[in-house]
């Protein structure tokens, strides 16, 4: 999985929560400058974040948000093979470490981003919707009918999976819940929506809201090697129950025939033929 997409975002907010609200910050070690050019030098991050406590943790969007009793919100967004991770002092350092916060008590919060693909600054609290810019709707918090869904994919031109894709549309939903989303619903990732009788709009909404609520329930998804991981570093229980995505060549759960692989974009989707119409 490239990034973290909305369940397993929603989830590691949820364990940041209880576990770093209220602590304060003793020590800010920055190991990768480029996760945090957007704060600045790792001096001047430090400076803003050491004594400073840590009020609570939310979500906007697909950004991490811990507000703070300095008035600034820390914002982390999480790109390829990033992710934060809970460790004690003595842990060693994993590769591709970026940022270390040390509380006053009680470990560490640690950034790994090998792949300088994460982001980490502060902005005044005042700052942040226009730091963030418009969002589309985000199936775990805001309960939507699906004749308000369906308008709104209605009111969209493309496939069917850009448009789930498109963060103006729906927050945080990518390659993987775009492909699990069309496989429950029975549709192929390239219809377009003026296609879709009224059925089919019910089915998309019904298994986009489904699935998203499933895979935080299980605990987020796991996939492949470099696949999200809980801020303990344990695998997400969903994995075991995705349909398609990077399931190329197995037997589809729905038909006696494999499910099928084909470029989409700058990468693939994945799907079954003989059910996805």
């Amino acid at each position: 999985m490239s990034s973290a997409e909305l369940p397993e975002l929603e989830i590691l907010r949820r364990d940041l929560d209880k576990e770093v609200s209220g602590k304060k910050i003793k020590a800010v070690d920055v190991p990768g400058k480029k996760s945090i050019a957007r704060a600045g030098t790792p001096k001047a991050l430090a400076t803003r974040l050491t004594g400073v406590k840590i009020e609570r943790v939310t979500r906007k969007g697909t950004w991490i948000s811990l507000a703070l009793d300095s008035g600034d919100v820390m914002l982390v967004a999480l790109g390829a093979k990033s992710r934060l991770r809970r460790a004690q002092n003595k842990d060693a350092l994993e590769p591709g470490t970026a940022v270390v916060l040390t509380f006053t008590q009680h470990g560490q919060l640690r950034l790994i981003d090998p792949a300088s693909t994460a982001e980490l600054f502060l902005v005044p609290s005042d700052e942040v919707a226009a730091t963030i810019g418009p969002l589309g709707l985000d199936l775990v918090d805001e309960p939507v009918s699906w004749t308000k869904f369906g308008e709104m994919v209605l009111r969209r031109s493309g496939k069917l999976k850009s448009i789930l894709m498109d963060p103006t549309m729906l927050v945080g939903i990518g390659a993987m819940y775009s492909d699990e989303i069309l496989f429950e619903a029975g549709l192929r990732y390239d219809r377009s929506p003026d296609t879709l009788s009224t059925q089919e709009i019910r089915r998309l909404y019904r298994a986009s809201v489904e699935i998203i609520h499933d895979s935080v329930k299980h605990g987020g998804a796991s996939v492949g090697d470099d696949g999200y991981l809980t801020l303990s570093g344990a695998r997400g229980g969903y994995s075991d129950m995705i349909n398609v995505f990077r399931r190329d060549g197995e037997m589809s759960p729905r038909a006696r025939g494999p499910i099928v692989k084909s470029r989409f974009g700058n990468g693939y989707t994945y799907y079954c033929e003989q059910t996805q119409v």
